[in-house]
């Protein structure tokens, strides 16, 4: 006898469910390793060019065909990859033709459907989704790989919320994901690239995991809120209230917080009137960063608790210049340790101390290999493309993976999970910095705040910056 219509179509969807991870994984190597293969032939073929010109046009056409082919892993498997788009599209980091493409994924997640959206929302407040808001939005302002942000207002309030609800079934393959990376990751620094880049995706695995939980998130976000009250005249950066009562591990309410998204900033001062690349521009531009990455000094190194997921898609500009940071799903903490070897980092930085800094990176438990003479220059010129946002004159792009990284000199046998937020954090910041066009230094800014931190430790002694005058200036 037959199965009913029903049975059959139930059966389809669990078998389906069930090969999902299987097939997603498959689609992954075949993609990458289609990826990879086409950069090392490329790369075979370059050695055997003796003419410049023609070596860079053929970097060049295989950058238009890797970013094409990147693209479509991201944008048609989505999930973690959507998140890789946003590291790998960054001007600092990535080849132009790369940028150009992955920056068109930002916001670009697929959105759960209203009838899923409400379902859930009931599942987790146990209430019916009329009882709770007077109004809400149907399509959502922003989606991203976990979850998807609507506007609404709450029946017991006469201002907005914003509704962050969480996509079903995305831990799951956002699991898978990871796994493959992982493994793709210990290839590469294997056979490659000479960085520890598996403790990396380790950490980005204990990370994903806690941004699926929104309660710890809000508590994140009332943490991050109240120290930057308690330390400032006015906190350099607005953070959302968390509305009370309305927080579940699948649903978060917040204040809905009205603001331009800071990729859109040049065309928002066009339609102003303001000339984008004018003195005018600049001055905004400047303050805008300078109260961004104080308020990221302040977290990493005063209180250990920092939001670790500056992505273009998380900041907002408010009125007269007000930044807002959204989404604290990936926060990350510091052991106290951690937090005052990088606060000697950072001055070491500051103060182009080369020999500092090599004590300030055995100190935070990076495991070094060279055999080049100048050691101590191409140390501290890795922790630069690292750990700070400024740039050499006249250089764009500074990976730690390009041909003339230190990296080529100086391996990086072991890079403490710990740290990796905020590796991840500087380079994001130096991403906003080449963006907006500005030169930048962090490690000088936070100088202060790092003394400050290591005096009240009772580390040091108060003494002003020096530079060392044995220094050849790298910068």
């Amino acid at each position: 006898m037959p199965l009913p219509l029903a049975q059959v179509q139930d059966l389809r969807d669990r078998l389906s469910d069930r090969f999902r991870p299987w097939s997603r994984s498959a689609q992954f190597w075949v993609r990458a390793v289609d990826i990879y293969g086409s950069y090392k032939a490329c790369q075979l073929r370059a050695g055997f060019i003796r003419d410049e010109e023609e070596r860079e046009a053929m970097w060049e056409q295989q950058h238009e065909i890797g970013a094409q082919k990147m693209y479509s892993l991201c944008s048609e498997l989505g999930g973690l990859f959507l998140k890789a788009a946003q590291i790998l599209g960054k001007p600092d980091l990535a080849p132009m033709a790369w940028v150009k493409r992955l920056v068109t994924l930002r916001d670009k997640a697929p959105s759960t459907p209203i009838e899923v959206v409400r379902d859930v929302v009931e599942r987790q407040f146990c209430k019916d989704f009329d009882e709770i808001f007077d109004y809400f939005e149907v399509e959502p302002v922003g989606s991203a790989s976990i979850a998807q942000v609507h506007r609404a207002r709450l029946k017991s309030s006469k201002t907005d919320v914003a509704v962050k609800v969480q996509h079903p079934g995305a831990e799951r393959l956002m699991m898978v994901d990871i796994r493959n990376m992982q493994a793709f990751a210990l290839f590469l620094q294997k056979y490659d690239i000479n960085f520890d880049m598996f403790s990396a995706t380790k950490e980005m695995e204990k990370q994903i995991c806690y941004e699926f939980d929104f309660v710890r998130e809000a508590r994140a976000m009332e943490r991050i809120r109240e120290f930057l009250r308690v330390t400032n005249k006015k906190p350099p950066v607005m953070v959302p209230r968390v509305i009370p009562g309305m927080v579940s591990r699948e649903v978060l309410v917040m204040e809905f917080i009205e603001g331009t998204p800071i990729m859109n900033l040049s065309n928002e001062m066009s339609k102003r009137g303001i000339d984008p690349v004018g003195k005018l521009a600049a001055m905004a531009k400047q303050k805008i960063l300078t109260n961004l990455t104080l308020a990221y000094g302040q977290m990493i190194l005063k209180d250990g608790f920092f939001h670790a997921d500056p992505h273009p898609g998380n900041i907002l500009i408010c009125k007269n210049t007000e930044v807002a940071l959204l989404d604290y799903g990936q926060v990350k903490e510091m052991p106290e340790d951690l937090r005052l070897a990088y606060a000697n980092l950072v001055i070491a930085m500051a103060d182009d101390d080369l020999p500092a800094t090599k004590e300030s990176l055995r100190e935070l438990g990076l495991e070094t290999s060279s055999i080049v003479d100048n050691e101590l220059e191409e140390l501290f010129e890795l922790s630069l493309r690292m750990f700070d946002t400024r740039l050499p004159p006249g250089v764009t792009v500074l990976s730690p993976f390009a041909d003339d990284s230190s990296l080529n000199k100086v391996g990086v046998e072991n890079f403490p999970e710990e740290l990796f937020s905020v590796l991840r954090t500087i380079q994001l910041l130096r991403g906003l910095t080449v963006g907006m066009g500005l030169r930048f230094s962090c490690a000088q800014q936070w100088r202060p705040i790092a003394q400050e931190a290591l005096l009240k430790a009772g580390r040091v002694k108060d003494v002003k910056s020096k530079r060392p005058s044995f220094l050849r200036r790298l910068f």
